[in-house]
């Protein structure tokens, strides 16, 4: 009965999780596309250069704990209570820090405009430290339905704030409010969704008990976001605020693809494999299961966005903006692999090896900013591709962790992706041999989709893949 139950909680969530996913990827091109067509490259750009800073900023206000309060076993009251105000105080310690620092920032990049517009933009994460709590709550309870609601309503509101804004010309202005105004929306539906309520009552106690765990992921929170954002500061300082904006919008458009299939398991996998932590063996076959859903979506999903991005572009955002398009075919190569590499930090996680997640990610961010700044000289192309091929091959540093606790060979690691992703690039080729004669644009675009998506669903029906199979029952149960 408990591995039933298992199996129904994480199957929901799943289920709603692609629910979440999708909605907010129709969203976010519907958005993405009015807003690329009214702004420019260069106001992308100026966000963009502010995207570490606030990067940082989020990640000090949670410092690990609410992934602590996901791992915790027998929680109480007070330990939601303890994180809630802390991450408050620092949220706002934060913002005011940041308020004074905005004209240096500013002079740092030669944009005096950023100063004001960091100070409304870092609004974002001030708004959002007053529900860190209760989004950690929501995610150890599995409330992923409740989630998507949220998550879809914020970008509703906040999305046609920002249309509106760019429309009547307030240019970047409108990123910015749109940002704020998702935090908000996001905030107050946590607190109506989630009856907990924090008291004027502060205990060090539990902050203590989870600091050795959080601390950790604080300090690799960091790293990962300075490894995030290192294309936009670099580019921001060394190049025009153009180049910024033509990555960030390649970025942009990856990262709805990545979204959407991390976002299905994200939320899941590291509740359901800290369930099942003291029982390796189980855990084990959890986690190769999950690894054998993420690569049977991951792949052609990622690749497949590779292959439409010049039509995709060009149809949804005008062909001022092709230059991006070299820039999001190869980050979506890194988007096919990092849901791998996710699911490999949510079980040391799940062992609590945060120390382990720590000095990998510090270890992997200083190889990528050498690799990355020694083709600088070369142009962002080349920069990012030395940045996909180091995350790429660092799944094998993961694994070698992860498989000292769980016992899990790279060969039934390969058994499990590399079928996926070997039969995504055969379709995908076929596909692009096939439709290379259609010059029509929006043909072109529609036949790439429809002819990826039977020659991979046909060759899935006929390998007899048991993933294909369960995905496809679970859905037919559904409806």
């Amino acid at each position: 009965m408990a591995e039933q139950t298992l199996k129904e909680k994480t199957a929901k969530g799943l289920f709603w999780g692609s629910i979440n996913g999708g909605i907010q990827q129709i969203l976010n091109v519907v958005f993405g596309i009015f807003l690329a067509r009214l702004l420019s490259p260069g106001d992308y750009g100026l966000i963009g250069m502010l995207g570490i800073f606030m990067g940082v900023a989020t990640v000090l206000q949670d410092s690990g704990f609410s992934t602590a309060l996901i791992n915790r076993k027998g929680i109480k009251h007070e330990d939601y209570n303890s994180v809630f105000w802390f991450s408050f105080s620092v949220g706002l310690i934060c913002y005011v820090i940041l308020f004074f620092c905005a004209p240096l920032i500013a002079d740092f990049f030669g944009h005096p405009e950023l100063t004001n517009l960091s100070r409304v933009l870092f609004l974002w994460f001030l708004i959002g430290s007053t529900s860190i709590a209760h989004s950690a709550m929501m995610t150890k309870k599995l409330m992923v339905k409740e989630r998507t609601k949220i998550e879809v309503s914020a970008m509703i509101a906040s999305g046609i704030v920002g249309v509106v804004l760019a429309y009547k010309g307030y240019a970047y202005w409108g990123i910015a409010i749109q940002t704020v105004t998702n935090a908000f929306v996001g905030a107050v539906l946590r607190w109506y969704y989630v009856k907990w309520r924090p008291t004027f009552t502060f205990a060090l106690r539990p902050l203590k008990e989870m600091c050795s765990f959080g601390v950790k992921i604080l300090f690799t929170s960091i790293f990962a976001q300075i490894n995030a954002n290192i294309f936009a500061v670099l580019l921001g300082r060394f190049y025009k605020e153009d180049q910024v904006g033509y990555y960030t919008q390649g970025n942009k458009w990856m990262n709805m693809g990545y979204t959407f299939i991390w976002g299905m398991i994200g939320n899941v996998s590291l509740p359901v494999l800290s369930e099942v932590a003291l029982d390796v063996k189980r855990q084990r076959q959890v986690f190769r299961k999950m690894l054998r859903f993420v690569s049977f979506i991951s792949f052609p999903a990622m690749f497949g966005l590779a292959l439409v991005a010049p039509e995709l572009i060009v149809i949804g955002v005008s062909d001022k903006w092709l230059p991006c398009v070299p820039v999001m075919q190869l980050l979506c190569i890194w988007g096919a692999v990092t849901p791998i590499n996710n699911l490999y930090i949510h079980v040391l996680l799940s062992q609590g090896k945060s120390n382990i997640y720590l000095y990998n990610t510090i270890a992997l961010g200083v190889v990528q900013l050498l690799v990355v700044v020694s083709m600088l000289s070369l142009g962002i192309y080349y920069m990012v591709l030395a940045f996909v091929v180091v995350n790429v091959l660092w799944i094998f540093i993961w694994h070698y962790f992860v498989n000292k606790y769980v016992e899990i060979s790279i060969l039934d690691v390969a058994k499990d992706i590399l079928s996926f992703c070997l039969i995504s690039l055969i379709v995908l080729c076929i596909t692009y041999f096939v439709t290379k004669l259609i010059f029509n644009i929006y043909m072109l675009f529609i036949a790439k989709v429809l002819l990826a998506t039977f020659l991979y669903t046909f060759v899935m029906y006929l390998s007899g893949s048991v993933t294909f199979k369960e995905s496809f029952t679970f859905l037919l149960k559904r409806k």
